[in-house]
């Protein structure tokens, strides 16, 4: 047995290590190189596991040496991880057992598990650096693909395990207000407003204006000259900055839907193609069997059809109230 700073290395049994439901991201993909990798140069990066036997990190490398048929393998035994994450990764039953989180206890537990995650990616990296010399997995991934040095994959990995989901950002914003509230090297009032946004989110507050309000003072105070004693109150330089942010926003919001408007205007057809499908179409209740159709298409099929079909009535709507209004019409039946 070695030992590390919060790790412990010991052989273990296999079948001994619990697996969350959460640890669910498709193991199984890819996993031949992996196992080829393991059986040639061995378990070259040990998987986590809490102190109870809980997989923190390392699902694809537990799932290659159970395919393989090991009975033991070397574990990192991770101490110093709360009891809340413990058993968040030991939950079996996630639609009896999980409960939505409030967003700081979430945050906290997004926080420490990216740090294990990220701290696994490391030492894989270390180990793949000498384990993996003809272009095959070395040690594989987190519960995916071999690690590359992105910290958003830790960061997804982190919320999928935490929320369910791999949005970090609001995860991530909380952590950054907490982070700009603790760092002594902030000025003073840019903390206090800081501190002012968490109470907020406690009391139930979204999340990203208070960020945003936090972000636009911090470069208020950093923009703002040190001799400079004529400055306006920080808070209100902060709100305008905010203000400043959104207008901001709003003009790229604006600016990327008349891309998108021109993009689809550019990608529209001829009305000569306009003619050629419905030409294609004519008859074509007469080639389709209603029953079979209303009997065989699944649901998502049939909402389809019918969202076409609506799309198709409000079309000849519009089309044919601009044939009413034609200038030509108009002479004709004067």
């Amino acid at each position: 047995m070695s030992e590390a700073t919060g790790h412990i290395e010991l052989e273990r049994r296999v079948d001994s290590i619990t697996i969350g439901v959460r640890h669910r991201s498709d193991p199984e993909r890819d996993l031949a190189p992996l196992m080829r990798s393991i059986d040639r140069l061995g378990l070259l990066q040990p998987i986590t596991i809490t102190p109870d036997g809980v997989l923190v990190c390392g699902h694809r490398r537990l799932k290659a040496v159970k395919e393989l048929g090991w009975p033991t393998l070397r574990v990192w035994v991770r101490t110093g991880i709360s009891d809340p994450l413990t058993q968040l990764l030991a939950e079996q039953e996630e639609n009896t057992l999980h409960r939505p989180l409030l967003p700081f206890d979430a945050a906290k537990l997004y926080r420490e598990l990216k740090d294990l995650l990220t701290e696994d990616a490391l030492r894989r990296q270390r180990a793949t650096r000498f384990g993996a010399d003809d272009g095959e997995v070395g040690d594989g991934g987190a519960d995916s693909a071999p690690p590359h040095g992105d910290p958003g994959k830790s960061r997804n990995q982190a919320a999928q395990l935490v929320t369910n989901s791999a949005s970090h950002t609001r995860l991530e914003q909380i952590c950054t207000i907490e982070t700009i509230a603790a760092d002594g090297a902030v000025p003073a009032d840019v903390r206090k407003i800081a501190e002012e946004e968490l109470d907020r989110i406690r009391e139930g507050g979204a999340v990203d204006p208070s960020y945003q309000r936090v972000r636009a003072a911090l470069k208020v105070a950093e923009d703002r000259e040190p001799e400079d004693d004529t400055a306006d109150d920080l808070e209100e330089l902060a709100a305008r900055a905010l203000l400043q942010a959104k207008a901001d926003r709003a003009a790229r919001i604006a600016a990327n839907r008349r891309k998108r408007e021109a993009a689809a205007e550019a990608a529209r057809r001829s009305v000569h193609s306009f003619v050629l499908l419905w030409e294609d179409l004519e008859g074509w209740t007469d080639r389709y069997d209603p029953v079979e159709v209303g009997q065989e298409l699944t649901d998502a099929q049939w909402s389809a059809f019918e969202q076409t079909l609506t799309a198709s009535v409000e079309f000849v709507a519009a089309a044919r109230a601009v044939r009413e209004h034609r200038p030509g019409d108009a002479v004709a039946s004067a």
